[in-house]
């Protein structure tokens, strides 16, 4: 399952940056070569792209979410980083010597 899941996760990663390249920019670049007769011809494929960007990117969301829960449940609880030094600390601490 989590193979599959991870798979799924990489064709959305190339498809959502596939998708973001070719969106035409909103003309926000210093105001260069920006006209409005360009401007109201490109709404429509810009509107698109716009929508599929958002649904790919929702599903990468949510399948990058489950890789988690998955990767999640497979971690055994472990003591905490603090007991182990301590531990560590407590065994290696020279010993005094008892004086008779």
């Amino acid at each position: 399952m989590e193979n599959i899941l991870l798979t799924i996760n990489i064709v959305l990663a190339i498809i959502l940056v596939i998708l973001v390249l070719f969106q035409q920019s909103e003309g926000g670049a210093l105001g260069i070569g920006v006209s409005q007769e360009n401007y109201m011809f490109s709404r429509s494929t810009g509107n698109f792209f716009t929508k599929a960007t958002a649904i790919v990117a929702t599903l990468f969301i949510i399948c990058s979410l489950g890789l988690t829960i998955l990767s999640n449940k497979e971690l055994a609880p472990e003591k905490s980083l603090l007991d182990k030094i301590e531990q560590n600390n407590e065994s290696d601490a020279p010993k005094i010597p008892k004086n008779n």
